[in-house]
C-alpha cells in the first residue's frame, strides 16, 4: 500500500471536497481521485460517497480515518526521530569509569548532556578501570571511556580533561603521618592495600613502577575494588596506599594524606573514544565536553 494514497485520503476525509483535498496536497485535482480509487480497489471497500455536491465518508471510510491518521503519525514520529538521531540529538552512549577521580569530572559531564541533549542516554558502567576502560572502547564495547594516559590502542582518540599527583594513604597513627613528605622508599617494608590485580587499574600500574624504581615490590596484603574502600582498610590499620589527589575528598577518622618526597609524580585523565565510532549522539556528547570538561593548562 503506498504511503502517498494514505495521505490522499486523510486529506479528502479532512475536507470532504477533492478541489481543495488537491489544493491542500498541491496537485492536480485527477490524479487525486484516482488514488483514491486505486485505494477503494485496493481494499475492496468504498470510502467515499459521491454526488456532484457533496462528498461523504461511508461507514468503511470512517472507520478507516483514525488508524490512517495514527499511522501518519507514528511514521512521522519516527521520521523525526531518525533525523534526530543522525543529528546526534537521540541516541545512548555507553560510558565507562570507574575510582574516586570521576567523582567530578562524571557528574559534570552528565549534568551538562542532559542540559543540552536531554533526548541522549548516557549508560554508565562503573568499575571499569582505567586501562579496562581503554581496552572497552579499543573493541567497541564501550563508547567512551574515562582513562589515563598511556599508551593508545591503534584506532583510539584520547583527550586530557585533568591532571593528578601521586600521594600517600596512610593511618593516622603510623610513624610515618609525623613526616611532611613521605619517601617512597619508606615505605619498602609497609603492607599494601591496592586495586585487584587483574582489573586494570592504571594506578596499582603507576604504584608499582614507582616503587619498582624506589628498589621494592609492594607488598599488597588486601585488594578493594574501589578508593572508597581501600581508604577504609588503610584507615582501619591494614595497611597504607599510594592515591591520588581526587581523594583528597575522601575524609575518614584515623586516615592521613602526605605528598610524595622528590619530583611530583602526576597522572593525567583522559576520555577516550574510537576515532572510527560513527554515532553521532557520542560526537555530540564530546562536543558538550569540550565545555564541561576543558583539557587544562599542564605542569611542565
Amino acid at each position: 500500500m503506498e504511503l502517498r494514497r494514505l495521505v490522499a485520503f486523510v486529506a479528502v476525509a479532512e475536507e470532504l471536497h477533492f478541489g481543495r483535498a488537491a489544493k491542500r496536497l498541491q496537485m492536480a485535482q485527477p490524479p487525486l481521485s484516482q488514488q483514491i480509487r486505486q485505494l477503494e480497489k485496493e481494499l475492496g471497500v468504498q470510502l467515499f460517497e459521491r454526488s456532484t455536491r457533496s462528498v461523504r465518508l461511508t461507514s468503511a471510510g470512517q472507520s478507516y480515518l483514525e488508524p490512517v491518521r495514527t499511522v501518519l503519525k507514528d511514521l512521522d514520529l519516527a521520521t523525526r526521530a531518525a533525523r534526530a538521531a543522525g543529528l546526534g540529538q537521540y541516541g545512548r552512549v555507553t560510558v565507562g569509569f570507574a575510582g574516586a577521580s570521576s567523582h567530578e569530572s562524571l557528574p559534570r559531564l552528565t549534568r551538562a548532556v542532559r542540559a543540552v541533549h536531554p533526548g541522549i542516554e548516557l549508560v554508565l558502567k562503573g568499575q571499569t578501570y582505567a586501562n579496562a576502560a581503554l581496552a572497552g572502547v579499543a573493541e567497541g564495547s564501550l563508547d567512551l571511556g574515562f582513562v589515563r594516559l598511556s599508551a593508545t590502542p591503534a584506532g583510539v582518540t584520547l583527550r586530557v580533561i585533568g591532571e593528578e599527583e601521586m600521594i600517600c594513604a596512610l593511618p593516622s597513627y603510623h610513624p610515618l603521618a609525623q613526616r611532611d613528605r613521605i619517601p617512597i622508599a619508606a615505605l619498602g617494608e609497609e603492607p599494601f592495600v591496592s586495586f585487584p590485580a587483574n582489573a586494570g587499574s592504571s594506578l596499582r600500574d603507576a604504584t608499582f613502577q614507582v616503587c619498582g624504581t624506589a628498589g621494592f615490590t609492594p607488598r599488597v596484603v588486601q585488594e578493594a575494588p574501589d578508593s572508597h574502600t581501600i581508604l577504609a582498610l588503610v584507615a582501619a590499620g591494614v595497611g597504607v596506599t599510594l592515591t591520588l589527589t581526587s581523594c583528597l575528598h575522601v575524609q575518614q577518622t584515623g586516615l592521613v594524606y602526605r605528598p610524595l618526597a622528590g619530583p611530583p609524580i602526576r597522572l593525567q585523565a583522559a576520555l577516550a573514544w574510537r576515532t572510527d565510532n560513527p554515532s553521532a549522539a557520542l560526537h555530540s556528547v564530546l562536543a558538550v565536553a569540550e565545555e564541561a570538561l576543558p583539557t587544562p593548562t599542564l605542569s611542565t
